[in-house]
């Protein structure tokens, strides 16, 4: 079962009419007939969100969209990234309610949405803050900055076996054997939409990437849906390494937890991008546009960085949690994942079989 947490800002309707004078206006540099598009989202009054963000993550935007728009309901649905695209798909062929905007770790399954003609195509007024590589035909927007990153319990691993790139983590978990069976995490593929993109990916970025997979299944490699789960697991010392883990939740992690250390590989590091799209059938459609336009505006991105500490993508951003940042420490080790059809390939399900097959080969138990 996957787990949801649906939590609902409503506003108070006691700032209607002293905030409706400032709420009509367009934000400045916006188009001047932007204020209809706040008008119809206050007539509509509500959002419906789908999101693979957790809640607690959300909760800060969430609350300064609010004091922007009052009069807006968000409800916001919190769960796996997979379940957002199955039940999103099923409500649909129902004819059923569903969500205005859906914004997902899975970029490929949210590309796949757009691309299956599910995507409203709308060009933000925020368009060119963002990175080329992150804006899909204005239908599909990469919001974040998210590196893949290898995390490890700093009480147990010494400093001298912290591996630095890939081919590292391979050789220390070949070489010390008896001290790291059992002991290494990464994602479940076959129900992690976010893990399934990153092995993929890693296997067009890394020429031994199926040796690095045969090496993984002489570690008995542990696998696990949940990024909270490998965590609570690396701290406790049940395991010591962990790969491909997603560092915004890990870094934020290591900040309070002195088990968690972190490593953002020097050879390469995937970068993922929480893609957002509006429904082109939504209901609440001008909210939706609203909330995407907010998400990707200086504001809303100082917010993900700050207080989601979800990484900006915007390089006009300051802080330790922005591309800017990580740019500026990692540079071109840094590979961002674009939010294109490239990302397709495996989701054709002849070459998702045969990947997870191969995949299954070479990680299991010797």
């Amino acid at each position: 079962m996957f787990s949801r947490n649906t939590i609902a800002a409503v506003l108070g309707t006691v700032f209607l009419a002293a905030s409706a004078g400032v709420c009509a206006q367009a934000p400045t540099g916006y188009p001047a007939d932007y204020a209809k598009t706040i008008e119809s989202a206050k007539k509509e009054g509500k959002l419906v969100i789908y999101s693979a963000t957790d809640a607690k993550a959300a909760e800060s935007l969430i609350k300064d969209f609010s004091a922007l728009y009052p009069g807006i309901k968000v409800e916001y649905n919190d769960m796996n990234s997979t379940e957002i695209y199955s039940r999103f798909i099923s409500e649909v062929a129902a004819g059923g309610a569903t969500a205005d905007l859906l914004w997902s770790s899975a970029m490929d399954l949210q590309v796949k949405l757009v691309s299956d003609g599910y995507g409203l195509t709308y060009k933000s007024a925020e368009t060119a803050a963002v990175p080329a590589w992150a804006n899909w035909k204005d239908a599909a927007y990469g919001t974040t900055y998210e590196p893949a990153v290898f995390v490890y319990n700093k009480r147990l691993v010494p400093a001298n076996e912290v591996p630095a790139t890939h081919a590292d983590f391979a050789k220390l978990i070949t070489t010390k054997l008896d001290k790291y069976k059992d002991k290494v995490t990464t994602y479940d593929i076959e129900k992690s939409g976010v893990g399934f993109m990153f092995i993929t990916q890693d296997s067009r970025e890394n020429q031994q990437f199926w040796n690095f997979a045969k090496a993984l299944g002489a570690a008995n490699v542990r696998v696990q849906s949940s990024t909270g789960t490998m965590l609570e697991r690396l701290s406790s010392g049940e395991n010591l390494l962990g790969y491909n883990i997603l560092g915004s939740y890990a870094l934020v992690r290591a900040k309070k937890d002195p088990s968690i250390g972190v490593v953002i590989p020097k050879d390469y590091t995937l970068v993922l991008s929480r893609v957002m799209f509006i429904n082109k059938s939504a209901k609440n459609v001008n909210a939706a546009k609203l909330w995407l336009d907010y998400t990707l505006s200086k504001r809303g991105q100082t917010v993900i960085a700050n207080d989601a500490q979800l990484y900006a993508i915007r390089n006009d951003v300051k802080g330790e949690t922005t591309s800017a940042d990580l740019l500026k420490q990692h540079g071109a080790s840094l590979k961002p994942l674009p939010v294109s059809p490239m990302l397709l390939q495996y989701l054709d399900q002849s070459k998702r079989l045969a990947f997870l097959k191969q995949w299954k080969e070479a990680v299991s138990k010797k």
